[in-house]
Order: C-alpha cells, then structure tokens, then sequence
C-alpha cells in the first residue's frame, strides 16, 4: 500500500478568482441510468448473485478502523498522538514550487497541475502516520468486510459529508469517482487500481467494491486512499485541463490563482469532516499558498526575503551554509523520518539499445565519483544509497536468507538477476580525488568486453557509431553534480552532454520517454504493494505516462511482485520486499545517488509543531501559525 493521495495518507510536501461550481443536489440525478459511456464501466450486474450477496453472512465485522497486517493503536482516542487539538487556529502557511502549472487537474496525464491540490479533496479514509497499513474514517465513517473474503468491501460513508456547496456526498460519487479515474485519470492509478472488478451503490451511503481473483491483499484498503469528486462535474469536466478544480469535499477551497505564479488555498470555513477524530488539531492555517519560481536557487532568495517562509531543503549546500538568522525568525531542524530513505539517482532508459547491456550500465555507474562529490560538494553529510529501501527494515543487506533464497530460486532470473543469489551488489570506491582513475580504468575494460572500442578518442558502439549520451535537466541546482560526471564521460570517449529544459518540456519528455539519461526519484513507504508493479513492472514500461521510467521488463520483478501483493503477513511483506530489493539492485539500473535519515527543513518562528512528531512524516498538516 503506497501513499496515493496527500491529505489521505502522507503529508510531506514538496517543494485569481474563487471558484463557485456547483452539483445538483437532487439524488435521483445522482442515481440517473441516464449515464455516458465512462460510468457504465465496473458494472457489477454480471456478477453472480452469490457474490453481489457476499455480505450477507455472519462473519460481517463493521468497524471505524481498517488495518491490514497490523494492529490498530489509536482508535479509541479523541485525537492522534501527534496533534495537538488546542493548536490556535489561523495565519498562511506559505512554500515555494518550482516551474509553471496550467492547470488544477492533477488526476489526468494532460497538463502541468499546481501544487497542493491535495487540500481541496477529502479521501475515504485518512492514514496514520505513525503506523503502517492503519487507516481512520474520513469520508467513510465505518467499513464492514468478511475476514475470509478479501474479494470485496463495503465503505459506509459518513452522513454529514458535504461538498463545498453543501451537497451530500453520497455512494454515486464515490463510484462515478473511480469509474472516471479507471476511465481517464493517471495511467499509474490506473495501473494501481486495475484490480477493481466492479463498484455497486447498495444505498445513498454504501458503496462495495468487488476485486479480482488476481488483485492485491491490500487493494481493499487502498481503495480508501483516492480523493472523492462530486459526480455531476466528473461527468462535465473529469478530462479537462482547466483553472477550475472539480468540486471536492476537503478542508481547503481555491482561493485565486495566478497561472505559474501563484496559487492560494483558504480554509472552507463550513468544512464538514472539522471534528472527526483525524482532523482534531489539524488543517490549522486559514490559508496555504504556494508561489512559484523558474529554479530553487531563486526559490531560497525568495525564502530569505520572506516572499514565503516555509521550506523543505533539498540542497546540502544551502542546508549546511546557511545560518538560521535570529533577527529575521529564522529556524532550521532536521526531523528524523523512518520511512525508506528516498531513492534518487540517474536513471538509464532501457528503451534505447546502450543501455541494454549490464556492463554498459555498470560502467556509468563507475564513472560516478560519489567520495569527492560527497566530501567537496556534499560537506560530507550524505550516505551513498545501495537500496531501493534505504534505511528501513525493508533493505536488502548482504547474503540472502534460507527463505530469500528460496524464492530466488524459485523465480525466472535472467543471466543478471543472478548475482541476487550472491549478495548485494557493493557500489564503487573512488581515491577521493576527483580523477577517479581506478574506476575508469574498470568502466573502460567493461566497455570493451561489451564489444565498444574507440575511434579518434571516441568512444564507438559495436556497431561503428559514436557514442552519445544527453542528460536532460530540469533544475541547474543539480548541475554542480553531474557536470563532474560528464567529465568522467569524456574521459571515457563517451560524447555526452547536459541539456536543461523548462518545466512543460521536461514533463512532456519524460512522460514519452524521450531522454538518454535523467535525474528521478523512487519514494518508498513501510507498506510496498501494489504500486511497485507501475514503478518496475514490464506492463507499465511502454505506457505513456507511466512511472517505470526506467524501462525495466523482468519476468521475474514481475513474478515477485505478484507475490508481493498477494502477501498476508508483515513477515512475507517484508521478505518479499527485500527480494524485489536485490532484484532492482542486481539490474544496475540506474546511478545511485545520496541521501540522509532526516527531512531538513527552514521555517520562520511563527510556525509551530506538536512536541511529538510521526515517525514517518513531517506531519506538516498539524503544525499552526502563532
């Protein structure tokens, strides 16, 4: 189960006119058999009657809280142990986001959505931050499920819920939602939700949904985990690109809007969900605004100036000269985060036949000076990462175990995959020195026991070409790292190149896989599931819009990850987990960059946040302004 949805589960963040649409509130409408093509989709009616009927049994449980391979803690609390339910209500919480936007749509492929809009929709429900695979009532107040039966749910939804124009949010809604999203939305959630079979409306409050044999264990909690959009604007406007989000049922509404410059949010003053038991001392600012700069460079200049005053910082060199400054309210805090460390590095596209071959891959990543980049750029505050789940119990470490092993072998490893059975590969060791000789005296070898040789100080593919390497960038912030490397590219013959695009063009490229070489990241939570299928698996490789920008087709990830979300304990979870590990890591698919245990972050003293902090979040929902 992966963080889908910002105000539903996981809410780190990154870094005019008011709306006024409206629904009809009449709930025959809602209900009408008058539908276009996209809700009659997940149609329950060829169901048999015995499965329509499933719920219908003596093992029924009805219960607030939904935990999957865990034990609920906080159920019987009036409020979450990381709020505070007296914080002062009031003030803006202002941050910085980078590029442009076009549009408030952020469901769809199409366009480039503002920041944030996470805090104009409500989800079923509302995941603990402090414990994996534990969800709280939002806009369903209770679930009922057979224990025995994960093929389907019932999410029962809270009777005072309300859209922003005090229509009820009703069961049609939440179906007409997921038709549209399985429809038309995101290719990922499409990807990641694709083991829905059907969705009936039992009543104006009840809605079950059905899944196939095949679907994820946790699939019925994550469902739960989607925002929520009334069904009269799903019908008008679900695929547009537009200024004008789709009439949602969350703490904050839009307030103005200044396309690429500057988006605001304030606080709906009739929100209905106010005292439910997740919200308590939660959603405390009247208004969240986000403004946006061409680079992060700008961004922090801004910051200092106050232009905004909430920011997370990603840069080491910023973090570590930066001095907070007494006079001006400045403070600085690394909070510990104990959620996989996030993976980033540069990734291969192995879509394009030089990156086919492992030793061309193991090559690049030789040429990677992560020692000197670290000691001279990084002020050494950075570990090279060598996991996909870096620092949690969820990594992979040396030799596999018995139960590792056995599932190793039981798997269709290709000549790569292999070397899982060995142990994790080590990432190279540079001499500190910037030249890095020893690394590329070994790139060189593997380049031409890969059939490459040179030509006038060119490096040549076996078939006689020159071999040309662009790196696409989005952000110069990055480019004090990877101009080192394509230093060591040269060295090696390679003709490679950086590239820098704005924000449209870069998503544009990325989306159609148009790119040798780029910078991404793969964030990890405690609870992997169904979602590593979109980030690794071979259906989502070619897929438009998809998030396995790598390119990676395995039998085998495929394989583990069928049996990763069909895992039923914590124990098999994990296992599996650090299997898909050695797998990812045994491929060599990209360069591994760096990263830390802590989320580093610069706010002026008005904010504040309770004593207690989740453990795996910044839980940036519950601070306040005072």
């Amino acid at each position: 189960m992966v963080a889908l949805y910002g105000c539903g589960y996981y809410d780190d963040h990154s870094s005019s006119h008011k709306t006024n649409q409206s629904v009809s509130q009449d709930t025959d409408t809602k209900s009408s058999n008058a539908q276009p093509g996209f809700l009659n989709t997940l149609d329950p009616a060829p169901l048999s009657q015995a499965r329509r009927d499933s719920h219908l049994t003596d093992r029924l449980q009805t219960q607030t809280a939904l935990a999957f391979n865990n034990s609920v803690q906080y159920a019987h609390l009036k409020h979450l142990p990381y709020a505070n339910p007296h914080a002062p209500k009031g003030g803006t919480l202002s941050m910085a986001a980078i590029g442009m936007f076009n549009s408030l749509n952020s469901f769809i492929d199409q366009g480039v959505p503002a920041a944030g809009t996470f805090y104009l929709y409500d989800t079923l429900m509302a995941g603990s931050l402090d414990e994996a695979f534990v969800l709280y009532p939002q806009l369903a107040d209770k679930v009922s499920f057979d224990p025995n039966d994960r093929s389907w749910i019932i999410y029962h939804i809270h009777p005072d819920a309300r859209f922003w124009d005090g229509s009820a949010v009703t069961a049609h809604d939440v179906q007409a939602t997921y038709q549209a999203i399985l429809s038309k939305g995101l290719m990922s959630w499409r990807a990641f939700l694709s083991g829905i079979e059907a969705i009936e409306v039992l009543d104006t409050h009840q809605v079950k949904f059905y899944f196939m044999p095949s679907a994820p264990t946790d699939l019925g909690a994550t469902v739960g985990l989607m925002p929520v959009f009334a069904r009269d604007d799903i019908i008008q406007n679900f695929d547009k690109i537009s200024l004008t989000p789709l009439m949602g049922s969350g703490p904050y509404r839009l307030d103005r809007v200044e396309p690429s410059r500057r988006i605001r949010y304030i606080k709906d003053s009739s929100y209905w969900g106010q005292d439910i038991m997740v919200n308590q001392g939660r959603f405390n600012f009247d208004a969240i605004e986000y403004v946006y700069f061409a680079d992060e460079a700008i961004a922090f200049e801004g910051f200092k100036s106050g232009v905004y005053r909430f920011r997370i910082e990603n840069d080491i060199k910023r973090w570590a000269t930066f001095e907070p400054n007494a006079a001006h309210g400045i403070l600085k805090a690394a909070i510990p985060n104990d959620n996989p460390v996030l993976m980033q590095g540069l990734v291969m596209n192995l879509r394009k036949p030089l990156f086919q071959d492992i030793r061309v891959r193991r090559a690049l990543n030789l040429a990677f000076d992560f020692e000197w980049t670290n000691a001279q750029l990084l002020y050494g505050e950075y570990e090279r990462l060598n996991s996909y789940f870096f620092g949690s119990e969820i990594q992979a470490k040396g030799q596999p175990d018995e139960m590792e092993r056995q599932i190793l072998s039981s798997l269709p490893l290709n000549d790569d995959e292999k070397s899982a059975l060995i142990g994790v590969p080590k990432q190279p060791i540079s001499a500190y020195d910037g030249i890095n000789r020893s690394n590329l005296l070994k790139a060189k070898a593997l380049l031409e026991q890969a059939g490459f040789g040179y030509r006038q100080g060119h490096l040549i593919d076996p078939s006689g070409k020159p071999v040309r390497i662009e790196i696409l960038l989005v952000d110069d912030q990055y480019e004090a790292i990877i101009l080192p490397y394509i230093t060591h590219l040269k060295r090696l013959g390679i003709q490679a190149s950086l590239r820098r695009v704005d924000n449209a063009s870069y998503i544009h490229r990325k989306r159609h896989y148009d790119f040798d070489m780029i910078i991404d990241r793969f964030m990890q939570g405690n609870a992997p599931g169904a979602e590593q299928a979109y980030l690794w698996g071979s259906s989502s490789a070619d897929e438009i819009g998809n998030q396995n920008t790598i390119g990676i087709k395995s039998a085998a990830i495929d394989q583990l990850i069928d049996r990763l979300t069909q895992a039923d304990t914590r124990a098999d979870i994990v296992r599996h987990a650090r299997v898909l590990d050695r797998l990812l890591l045994s491929g060599e698919y990209m360069i591994p960059w760096y990263g830390k245990t802590t989320t580093d972050v610069m706010y002026y003293n008005n904010y504040h946040h309770p004593d207690r902090l989740p453990s795996s979040s910044i839980g940036l929902d519950y601070w306040w302004y005072e």
